[in-house]
């Protein structure tokens, strides 16, 4: 069909079959969806309990909002200072980037995986072969982003008022939530008509998020004019809880119908398959660096491993500039004590273990990512043709997983050296550098020892190694974060490969935990050459 016959044909004609389609998705997300959604909620209980725990009296809620008003960085990390003025308003403060992260990242892989990623493995064309109109997929993953959003929506809203947040801030907190979702949910719609190939789409999109959470400090930290160039700024200036203004919804409304009839315009104007930037032309004969398995992983690995390295390095830096006045933060606050591994003594150690052990847990989201590329190339058909060559399964594997061994290794490091370098300027110590990288290389062995769950999964359980690795970072991400402050039991905590880790700068500790860990890691991965040796490739 002609670009001219596209627009000219009846509107059921082009949206036909977007009922089924959308069914179809539904189905497909049924178990990834429900995760995503409870994460966002998880996020806000945890905050909501936490915060009205350690903020329980007015006198209490002042003293936090002087300490993080004056601070650029926690203002950066965190929102416009007028939330401070509620306890409600002080939890969105904490917690409502994060969430709004969160949600734009589960809306730009539903639209990018039911959209540019059918076209590329060639699903797409197979539905269009039956009675599907041209925009039924985009309109169906819409759709589907849209479905989620309103679930974000009503979860939230449930999770703020069964934490005791006032109504109505609690509905107001949950829309602004979900406005930042359907904002980004047509931002890639768009994305995945210019670009042709799903890594673009991911990349831009996350580009896009990265420069709204940047405007949005920038605008918290000046005079708030950039703010109002970020979706995510947007949705902070309801100010819910504080007086819970509505009208910035009605930005979101605008910039979704705005950007998703863009995306229309321009799927009408491009060929089925392409984008409208296509592929350049490359060379005629690989270079050297393509002449082996290690060499392709590195090419489809390193865009990633950059901007992971670049986020946590900048994440460390905060973390890192805030470090030196720790103390009087907790001489006004003691109840914060309890989030830290060593409390009040020694808290400035105490900070650092921390906010280094949330540099790992970062840097081991990233090796799990790198580690299921391989499975993402054997789904798509591509690992067949890389091993129909005389590649050996052990080789191709084994290219995979040591980028995500070293790149993950890598991206801890930074994470350590951003925080040493931020901590050294405040403190004039250029040696916190390179003390904080070293600090941050102990937490190593765990940290491939999430890549070792994802090897085992891709080796003996492939349909089911991402919910697995996923299930397994959370766990660690729930025991770091929260397992000191809400007294988790003994059993809880040990049951994560963190918890052995010594707590250094706090502690020195011994060097045989660390050991065992590397030695189980390395068992595991073990395990899993094994269990992809014994399995048919594209299971």
């Amino acid at each position: 069909m002609t670009v001219g016959s596209s627009l000219r044909a009846p509107l059921s004609g082009i949206v036909s079959g977007t009922a089924t389609l959308l069914w179809f998705t539904l189905r497909r997300e049924r178990f990834a969806l429900p995760r995503w959604v409870l994460g966002a909620a998880a996020l806000l209980a945890f905050q909501s309990f936490g915060s009205q725990r350690f903020y329980n009296t007015p006198e209490k809620l002042a003293q936090v909002r002087q300490m993080m008003s004056a601070s650029a960085t926690t203002i950066a990390m965190g929102g416009p200072t007028r939330l401070l003025d509620t306890i409600g308003g002080e939890i969105v403060f904490e917690i409502f980037a994060y969430l709004a992260v969160v949600v734009a990242l589960m809306n730009m892989f539903l639209v990018g995986r039911h959209t540019r990623s059918d076209e590329e493995t060639g699903r797409a064309e197979l539905i269009r072969s039956a009675r599907v109109g041209r925009r039924a997929p985009a309109i169906a993953a819409l759709a589907l982003a849209g479905l989620a959003d309103i679930a974000v929506v009503l979860v939230i809203f449930a999770t703020g008022v069964g934490t005791r947040l006032p109504t109505g801030g609690s509905l107001l907190l949950g829309v602004a939530v979900g406005g930042v979702g359907v904002t980004f949910a047509a931002v890639t719609a768009v994305a995945a008509q210019v670009f042709e190939n799903p890594r673009s789409v991911y990349g831009s999109v996350t580009l896009g998020l990265a420069a709204a959470y940047v405007a949005r400090a920038i605008g918290d930290v000046g005079t708030g004019t950039a703010s109002w160039a970020s979706p995510i700024g947007w949705g902070q200036r309801t100010y819910p809880f504080v007086v819970d203004r509505w009208w910035p919804v009605l930005l979101f409304a605008t910039a979704t119908v705005a950007l998703t009839a863009v995306a229309f315009v321009l799927l009408d104007r491009r060929d089925f398959g392409a984008g409208l930037l296509p592929y350049g032309k490359g060379r005629a004969s690989a270079s050297w660096a393509l002449s082996s398995p290690a060499g392709l992983a590195w090419r489809l690995q390193r865009g990633s491993l950059m901007s992971w390295a670049v986020g946590v390095f900048a994440l460390g830096a905060a973390f890192g500039s805030f470090a030196d006045s720790i103390e009087d933060y907790l001489a006004d606050n003691p109840e914060i004590a309890a989030y830290l591994p060593g409390g009040v003594a020694d808290a400035v150690d105490s900070y650092l273990a921390l906010t280094v052990s949330i540099a790992a847990l970062l840097a081991s989201a990233h090796g799990i990512t790198s580690a299921l590329q391989a499975r993402s190339e054997e789904t798509a058909g591509r690992a067949e043709s890389v091993l129909a060559a005389p590649v050996s399964r052990h080789a191709w594997l084994a290219s995979h997983l040591t980028i995500a061994v070293i790149g993950s290794t890598f991206v801890l490091a930074v994470g350590g050296f951003g925080n040493g370098l931020a901590y050294g300027v405040t403190i004039a110590d250029a040696g916190q550098s390179l003390r904080m990288t070293g600090v941050a290389l102990v937490y190593s062995p765990a940290v491939w020892l999430a890549v070792t769950v994802a090897a085992l999964g891709f080796g003996w359980l492939p349909r089911a190694a991402v919910p697995m690795a996923w299930a397994v970072f959370a766990y660690c991400a729930v025991v770091v974060l929260f397992a000191t402050p809400f007294d988790l039991p003994d059993w809880f905590d040990d049951a994560s490969p963190f918890t052995h880790i010594p707590r250094v700068p706090l502690e020195t500790g011994s060097a045989a935990p660390v050991l065992v860990l590397t030695a189980l890691a390395a068992a595991g991965l073990g395990v899993g050459f094994a269990g992809f040796r014994r399995r048919d490739a594209g299971y």
